[in-house]
């Protein structure tokens, strides 16, 4: 369900914490789901504006905005699939029909995807490069929590097409950029299962000037 309330203005005074178990729960529990697994219905266009504004409101150094947003849905999901069977092609003569279907169907697994474009550039005065990347990979987790919040099912993808210059040219995605992902989201067909998780022991070390 959308939420009524609208979104801060700039200056808006804001609680500095938001205490809220059942968001807790939601991030103990959130789990990718395998995209063959996704269906329609996809998101409504707005809930898509508030998954894209969620999106946003990540931590962001100089408020630089270093990425942006391409959505695929309906019709222009078929219409990248040709681009993506065609450079697949190109570049794998051998491949048989199957593969190329395939290729071609990539985009029609989920009803909507976005794509993270991270504008992110060594040339910026204000901001080393790659803090301008990690706020883009943080603007594709909070897409993924909150889909898993509006009740829908996500998955973060990167695959070939990701680095195809000439898949990226067709999407118009400039040399200088790069694609954080391809953020997958329609409805679950079937309950992911938990996944091994990190051992906290091995990965968590208390810091202290005599170690």
């Amino acid at each position: 369900m959308i939420s009524s309330k609208k979104s801060p203005q700039t200056c808006d005074r804001l609680p500095a914490s938001n205490p809220s178990e059942s968001t807790l729960d939601l991030l103990m529990l959130r789990r990718s789901l395998t995209v063959k697994d996704m269906a329609h219905p996809g998101p409504s266009a707005a809930q898509l504006e508030q998954i894209l504004t969620i999106g946003s409101r990540v931590p962001d150094h100089k408020k630089q905005v270093p990425w942006r947003f391409l959505t695929f849905e309906g019709k222009s999901r078929a219409d990248i699939g040709k681009i993506l069977r065609a450079t697949f092609e190109e570049k794998n003569p051998d491949a048989d029909n199957t593969i190329l279907e395939f290729e071609q169907n990539r985009f029609m697994r989920a009803p909507l995807i976005i794509a993270v474009i991270s504008t992110a550039t060594p040339e910026n005065p204000k901001v080393p490069e790659w803090e301008q990347i990690l706020t883009a990979g943080a603007v594709c987790q909070n897409i993924l929590i909150a889909a898993n919040a509006m009740g829908f099912a996500g998955q973060w993808l990167s695959e070939w097409y990701c680095y195809d210059d000439d898949v990226l040219k067709a999407m118009n995605v400039a040399p200088v950029e790069r694609v954080a992902g391809f953020i997958y989201i329609g409805t679950a067909t079937k309950e992911p299962a938990e996944r091994g998780r990190p051992d906290l022991t091995e990965i968590t070390q208390s810091w202290s000037i005599n170690a």
